[in-house]
Order: C-alpha cells, then sequence, then structure tokens
C-alpha cells in the first residue's frame, strides 16, 4: 500500500482532536491544510490535535497499522522543549495522502495514545 506522509504543520480552525478524510480541495480548504493532492486518484485523512497557546507544539506518528477493517494509528504531540512564547490558539496536523484503490467504505480509523487511550476515530463512509 502506497501511503505518504505529505504535510505537517499548524492550522487555526476551531475544535479539539479529530481524524478526518477528505476527498475535495474545499474540505482541506476549510481545515486550513494546503497540500497538492490529486482527488482524481487520491484522497487525504488528517489528524488534528489541539488546540495549544504556545508555539512548539508538534505531532509525532508512533506508528500505522492497518487490516482490511481497521487502521490505527498512535500518536502523540510534544511539548516545546523551551516552554514556547504565547501565540493565539493554534492545532497541529499531520496529513496522509493515499489512492483511492485503498479506499475501503465503513474501516474504521482510530488513534490512540502510545498507551492505548482514544484521541479520535471515523469510519470511512
Amino acid at each position: 500500500m502506497r501511503v505518504r506522509t505529505e504535510a505537517h504543520g499548524t492550522t487555526t480552525v476551531p475544535g479539539g482532536n479529530q481524524i478526518t478524510v477528505v476527498r475535495t480541495t474545499a474540505q482541506l480548504d476549510e481545515l486550513g491544510v494546503r497540500a497538492p493532492v490529486h482527488f482524481n486518484h487520491e484522497f487525504g485523512v488528517v489528524l488534528i490535535m489541539g488546540p495549544h497557546k504556545v508555539t512548539g507544539y508538534r505531532q509525532v506518528i508512533e506508528s500505522i497499522r492497518a487490516n482490511d477493517e481497521r487502521v490505527r494509528i498512535v500518536a502523540f504531540e510534544t511539548a516545546p522543549a523551551d516552554g514556547g512564547e504565547p501565540t493565539r490558539e493554534y492545532r497541529t496536523y499531520t496529513l496522509w495522502i493515499m489512492p483511492l484503490s485503498i479506499f475501503r467504505a465503513g474501516s474504521v480509523l482510530d488513534v490512540v495514545t502510545p498507551s492505548g487511550d482514544p484521541i479520535a476515530s471515523t469510519v470511512l463512509r
């Protein structure tokens, strides 16, 4: 399976932790993510975590395991080593781009911490 991490970054979209499947440029724009996804033969999955009020947070993806029915992503965020600087509220994101050929409606996407605590979940539709 060809999966590539396209982008890491920050967005100012409001809300909490979420994992979202994106199938259009408009959906990416709503999340505040810019990336060259070719939606005629690819789709994206965006993990958004936060919010944070100091600079320097970033996501770490520890592992991704998949089978025909479920994808399990183990992820966490690291705080800035220097404590960061005050800033307006933002959230971190990671975008994965995948070929449409692996899209399986009904598959569950779960994101958990390294200790197994749930972060976010969605079902491919």
